[in-house]
């Protein structure tokens, strides 16, 4: 692997672990704050923002949707210079990731999910 994938990986799980631990400080370093996050809900997109994932993970929400058989794989798709996707599979979710890298390291800028 290597050290951009690492890193990715890295911002992935900080997201994804940061959210079942309810822990703001990891969703607030893996989240670019132009974040756009998008599921499919009937013919319209469920949306939310970088500030209101980290407000609800701050408060908790992602608890109710963690097991004890908690399992989170990422795979880096591709890296092409300062962009990067990565595809995470959990207990819960699917969600397809669009990375940048920036001075303060890579951070997610869109994601579309769903439930597995």
């Amino acid at each position: 692997m290597t050290a951009d994938e690492d890193a990715i990986v890295r911002c992935a799980l900080d997201y994804f672990e940061g959210w079942f631990e309810a822990d703001p400080e990891r969703m607030r370093r893996a989240l670019h704050p132009g974040l756009a996050k998008r599921a499919l809900d009937g013919d319209g997109l469920d949306e939310d923002t970088a500030r209101g994932m980290i407000d609800l993970t701050e408060a908790g929400a992602g608890r109710k949707h963690d097991s004890e058989a908690r399992r989170i794989d990422v795979r880096v798709v591709d890296v092409h210079g300062d962009i990067a996707t990565a595809i995470v599979d959990s207990h819960v979710y699917r969600e397809y990731l669009h990375l940048v890298r920036t001075d303060g390291g890579w951070k997610i800028v869109n994601a579309l999910w769903a439930y597995t």
